[in-house]
């Protein structure tokens, strides 16, 4: 189930508590990608509140919205960055996105497979991908106050096992979010704390919402379908045998042995008839 966009703009720009949310995930991507420079960043599904830290420094930002949620424009006072787009197929070419965060976009995908093998497609050798998707332990998956609250849950091994299932790579992962979903005061004035210590004592699952990163994996291939030969340990052997053994330290072969000793004794008896 999709959440509509006007609802989720609604959440992260117009409420304190999505403004925090915003902000605390923003903090946690940069932790894990610190450097965009040269790269093109996407976004996929509700992405645009945690991508504008990565327009300072990548070359191309893209945020990519499901037909199914609808699209808004993005960012706010700059040109549009923003596109309407099939959920398991996006108009772009393969192989040219370095960096991927997908957010509200797999745990309310209905087609969890094609959405993986879309983005392995568009991925570029070696290009990562952040899928932040709600706790399945956490309190914010309880609630349906937030967006976390919608769709289905996962843990670490889940998602990790989907990844490695569509020949992903799992790299990192993170958790955000320790604050109790509420929008009273006290809770959002005490959030950077809730978060260090969340932190330090590495309660991820306390946490209600969880970053798994994971790199393409790409596999080599011989040149112009060419089959790789490998020869038998046998084809080795007859090779070896063909050639014939070699003598060392000048002594003779086993095999020519008593051939020399008939020669050695012919002479010696051919000096003694002359004596």
């Amino acid at each position: 189930m999709h959440l509509d966009v006007v609802d989720l703009r609604s959440f992260y720009y117009r409420t304190q508590l999505g403004r925090m949310v915003q902000g605390t995930l923003q903090a946690a991507l940069r932790r894990l990608w610190p450097d965009a420079r040269g790269m093109t960043v996407a976004g996929f599904g509700f992405a645009a509140p945690f991508l504008r830290p990565f327009l300072a420094d990548a070359e191309r930002v893209l945020c990519l919205m499901p037909g199914q949620q609808g699209v808004m424009p993005w960012p706010t006072g700059a040109p549009n960055l923003s596109a309407l787009v099939e959920e398991t197929d996006w108009p772009i070419a393969a192989g040219t996105i370095d960096r991927l965060i997908v957010a509200h976009g797999l745990e309310t995908c209905e087609r969890a497979d094609d959405l993986m093998e879309e983005i392995y497609r568009v991925l570029a050798p070696g290009g990562q991908v952040i899928v932040i998707v709600p706790n399945r332990a956490g309190m914010w998956a309880r609630r349906d106050a937030t967006p976390f609250g919608y769709g289905r849950p996962y843990s670490f091994r889940q998602v990790e096992a989907l990844l490695r299932e569509h020949k992903f790579i799992p790299a990192r992962h993170a958790a955000a979010l320790y604050v109790p979903p509420s929008h009273r005061r006290y809770w959002l004035r005490t959030d950077a704390l809730w978060e260090s210590i969340g932190r330090r004592l590495d309660a991820q699952m306390l946490a209600g919402a969880l970053l798994v990163e994971a790199s393409k994996q790409v596999y080599a291939r011989p040149k112009d379908g060419t089959a790789v030969t490998v020869p038998s340990p046998i084809d080795v052997l007859e090779g070896l045998a063909a050639a014939g053994p070699t003598p060392a330290n000048n002594r003779w072969p086993r095999r020519a042995r008593p051939a020399a000793r008939q020669r050695a004794a012919s002479e010696i008896g051919a000096k003694t008839r002359r004596r």
